[in-house]
């Protein structure tokens, strides 16, 4: 007997790639409102990677999010061919903080190369210079409950 897989449920994993600025527009809706503990942020500046383990909201629920209790499940966002990465309004010495991202905005510069930037609540943002356009969103976890039991709000 094995063990259940994630693709043995109802709910299927996410595995998306963007290559361009359109691409990330998608990313960007399904990572917003996705909250991370600062060491599930990293660099691997040998590899190139920009990579974080968040805990995403599942919008791609729809209309089905007042339905049944709101999910979250984790995922993967991982950004290759990285040149730099440098953070404003954000204590990275804090170990304890968790951080909430707002969206992904995508800055191109010369021949395909560019700037991504991770909005985070609270003025903070994290900008990643890149060569080009690789970005993978996954999932790695079965949906969970959220523990607030609610569905993000913003201000209007």
């Amino acid at each position: 007997m094995a063990d259940a897989r994630f693709e043995d449920g109802g709910a299927q994993p996410l595995r998306l790639k963007a290559l361009d600025g359109d691409d990330l527009k998608v990313i960007s809706a399904l990572v917003q409102d996705a909250v991370f503990p600062i060491t599930e942020m990293t660099w691997d500046r040998p590899r190139r990677r920009f990579a974080l383990l968040l805990n995403r909201f599942r919008w791609e629920e729809g209309e089905s999010i007042t339905a049944h209790p709101p999910e979250r499940v984790q995922s993967v966002l991982a950004i290759d061919d990285v040149q730099a990465v440098a953070s404003q309004g954000v204590d990275l010495s804090d170990k304890d903080t968790v951080l909430s991202l707002l969206a992904l905005d995508w800055t191109a510069g010369e021949d395909g190369s560019g700037r991504l930037t991770l909005v985070l609540a609270g003025d903070g943002a994290v900008a990643v210079d890149v060569e080009c356009v690789d970005v993978m969103l996954k999932d790695v976890t079965r949906p969970y409950i959220a523990p607030s039991r609610k569905v993000p709000g913003h201000p209007e």
